[in-house]
């Protein structure tokens, strides 16, 4: 056996006595350290995580930054699937796909409510594994993938995961009503390297803009026509508070996720779907979302499952009610941000549960801006820095509960009455007397 030079060297080193234990030692810490891959290494920090380094140890601060919602499932829906719990069948494997009876619920309901007929559904451990899987399986790098700004900063990360991080194009939206700019994406569709993969979110995360059935059907029309596919985010299609109708275009490019963590409120349960399109009834993409959804969780957990199923069958009338106490919460919301414009000049949005709004003028360190307000008024927003789009917030209802919300609106007028007045030179001195 042939002994490279080096490590005869080190040998007769240590056969003389002239490298000690820890002389050893110190030559392996020299030695070139494993690295994590290039594309995880390239996937931005989570925002919620960036959110949380933000109040730096402040106590008693109230949310507003996460998007979460303050209700969880029906009781009876938790009750029904727990007494099964013991049954062999919670312990062993399921189909990947999802639980049949789920599956066939979620069938009828794509086809009855969502107008998806020609589709199948695919059931997954929440909304962002299923971006995940539909990115994993249509995108190879360097596909190009478009956002368009301000974006939903998971699917950003999605796309960074995927390794397609570098060839993204950032599509503009129109800042008087944050509609995606689509003759901006019609060029981009018609250039000499059109992109593979268009992805948005409606109602949206971060804006809380729903967009209209015209639009939707030019999105569909114009990347079929390109031969790209259209990924649609309808995680919110229940939060419509504007009095707009949620719609989803029905093409074979177009693939739609949904969630149960927020109308049902199935957050920690981790359970949504996909229903992807079968119009030829193939089965081709579906086999192929197969090969991620079995590498990746398998199968969300029976128990979720059934707790959606539950909610599901629950229907309409509760998820109704649920929605109906954050009316209260929206429009403390609206009043709290006056300082600031009103809902279509200066703030946005107020479907899903999310207003988006502009800061005043030379506030564009909204990370900043953020912080002072963490840290003096104890209320906690999202930069638009994290979606894309520096000098704006988004501001989530969802929760807390409308009995504890006004004093979150409260600390958030206050903040936002200040930084109107004041402008950024209040958040410099801040800064200034943090860093003394």
């Amino acid at each position: 056996m042939r002994i490279p030079i080096k490590h005869l060297f080190l040998r007769l080193q240590r056969s003389s006595g002239k490298i000690s234990a820890s002389s050893g030692t110190a030559a392996m810490t020299r030695a070139r350290s494993p690295e994590v891959s290039k594309r995880v290494r390239a996937t931005d920090d989570p925002v919620m995580v960036q959110a949380r380094r933000l109040l730096g140890g402040a106590e008693g601060v109230v949310s507003l930054a996460q998007g979460a919602v303050h209700w969880g499932p029906p009781a009876e829906a938790i009750a029904e699937a727990a007494s099964h719990a013991t049954e062999p069948s919670y312990s062993a494997y399921g189909p990947d796909e999802g639980l049949p009876e789920l599956r066939s619920a979620l069938q009828e309901k794509i086809e009855r409510d969502n107008g998806l007929t020609g589709y199948n559904v695919m059931v997954t451990a929440g909304a962002n594994q299923a971006l995940t899987s539909i990115m994993l399986t249509l995108l190879d790098p360097p596909d190009k993938a478009v956002l368009f700004r301000p974006y939903y900063f998971n699917a950003l990360m999605a796309l960074q995961m995927t390794g397609c991080g570098q060839t993204i194009a950032y599509g503009p939206s129109d800042p008087d009503n944050w509609f995606p700019d689509l003759d901006w994406l019609e060029d981009e569709l018609e250039s000499a390297t059109p992109p593979k993969l268009v992805y948005i979110v409606n109602p949206c995360n971060p804006t809380g803009v729903t967009l209209p059935r015209e639009t939707l059907d030019r999105l569909a029309r114009i990347t079929a026509d390109a031969g790209t596919w259209l990924v649609i985010d309808e995680t919110y299609e229940d939060f419509l508070f504007s009095g707009q109708t949620h719609y989803c275009p029905n093409a074979p490019n177009v693939v739609h996720v949904f969630s149960f963590s927020k109308g049902y409120g199935l957050m920690g349960w981790r359970c949504g779907y996909i229903a992807y399109p079968n119009h030829d009834n193939s089965e081709y993409l579906g086999l192929q979302l197969l090969k991620v959804q079995d590498t990746c969780p398998i199968h969300s957990a029976h128990m979720s499952q059934h707790v959606a199923l539950g909610a599901l069958q629950k229907g309409r009338p509760w998820l109704a009610g649920q929605l109906k106490g954050l009316e209260g919460n929206r429009a403390a919301v609206l009043e709290a941000l006056k300082p600031l414009g009103t809902l279509g000049k200066g703030v946005y949005g107020g479907d899903a549960i999310y207003i988006w709004a502009k800061l005043p003028a030379g506030c564009t360190d909204d990370k900043a801006v953020v912080e002072w307000m963490v840290h003096t008024h104890k209320v906690s927003v999202i930069p638009g820095t994290g979606c894309g789009i520096p000098g704006h917030i988004r501001v989530a209802f969802g929760k807390p509960a409308p009995a504890d919300f006004r004093e979150a609106a409260d600390r958030l007028h206050v903040a936002m009455q200040e930084l109107s007045e004041k402008g950024f030179s209040v958040v410099k001195s801040w800064q200034q007397q943090k860093d003394r």
